[in-house]
């Protein structure tokens, strides 16, 4: 295990003792408090739309950076220089040959599989990291629809998408809830959440943090994978992913869903589909409610299991 670098003027933000008291209950909060006050390992994935692996890495190596293959994703990289952080100013960058992207964001887009000549939604798209992702997996054939509900959200999403080469995308702008007329074979549903598992990515997170926000997320959380599920097809899958930590967001609005629909499963997600990477069980209850029993099935990871940000996955098929 990497051992993590503090922040350094981290030790200004101290947590509520609410926040203190409800994540000791979840996981060991020394640990957790630790790995959420550190840098994170700087990763990168390659883009083959426009370049194969091997070349982008040995182009990169060559300028004397190291590259550290992600277990998990066979076009990811950890990237590190023992002098230098400036990634986004390597020429390869700004050539699209790599996306930078966090490690553990590449997983919702493998979790999903997207197919060659599908039709994809990725519900909420900006600034593209998944997008782009998807986009590569199904080498520009089919067509993904990348939608956010905000204009200046767009202005990133659509830079991105063009810096990659992804010609199968259509970037539209509408509330995830009111999205009508589709239908997809597979959605990603990257919901809009509270984000304790990238405190040290943003430290404001910690004095942004209430009980009351986390409610009313859940309560959007719950709206956007209603609608969604109207768009997908029969057959189809739709994955559910967060950067939170927070129970009611993540297996609590699954096990309402579950509980809600008997036309939605809960997929299992195998070991052998994400190589190396080391996960913790799902919350079965919290604050009295039991959760349905199938949220076991659901990818929870804390930023000390792999030393990347905390996420959340489902997987769900429809029947």
């Amino acid at each position: 295990m990497h051992n993590p670098t503090p922040i350094p003027d981290a030790a200004k933000y101290v947590f509520k003792q609410d926040f203190v008291d409800r994540y000791s209950k979840l996981t060991d909060w020394d640990t957790f408090k630790k790995y959420s006050l550190s840098f994170l390992r700087k990763s990168i994935r390659v883009n083959t739309l426009k370049i194969s692996v091997k070349e982008c890495v040995n182009s990169i190596e060559k300028k004397g950076w190291k590259l550290t293959p992600i277990p998990w994703c066979s076009e990811g990289f950890w990237i590190e220089h023992t002098d230098r952080r400036d990634v986004g100013n390597l020429w390869e960058y700004h050539l699209g040959y790599f996306y930078v992207q966090e490690s553990a964001s590449m997983i919702p887009p493998l979790v999903l599989c997207p197919q060659l000549h599908e039709s994809v939604l990725d519900m909420a798209a900006s600034p593209g990291s998944k997008t782009t992702q998807i986009a590569a997996m199904m080498e520009n054939t089919g067509v993904l629809v990348a939608n956010d509900y905000k204009s200046d959200r767009l202005a990133a999403l659509g830079m991105n998408v063009q810096r990659v080469g992804a010609t199968n995308v259509i970037i539209t702008l509408m509330s995830g809830q009111g999205m009508r007329n589709m239908a997809f074979d597979k959605i990603l549903l990257d919901a809009p959440c509270s984000g304790t598992g990238t405190i040290g990515k943003s430290l404001k997170t910690i004095m942004m943090w209430n009980p009351t926000m986390v409610n009313r997320l859940s309560h959007q959380q719950s709206q956007l994978l209603e609608n969604a599920w109207t768009l997908l097809k029969p057959g189809g899958t739709l994955v559910y992913s967060t950067c939170t930590l927070e129970p009611p967001e993540d297996e609590g609005v699954i096990s309402a869903f579950l509980t809600e629909h008997t036309d939605a499963a809960l997929d299992v997600i195998k070991e052998s589909e994400l190589p190396g990477l080391k996960r913790s069980s799902a919350v079965l209850s919290f604050n009295g409610d039991m959760y349905h029993p199938d949220v076991k099935h659901c990818l929870r990871i804390w930023p000390q299991d792999n030393y990347t940000e905390g996420f959340f996955v489902a997987r769900l098929k429809k029947s």
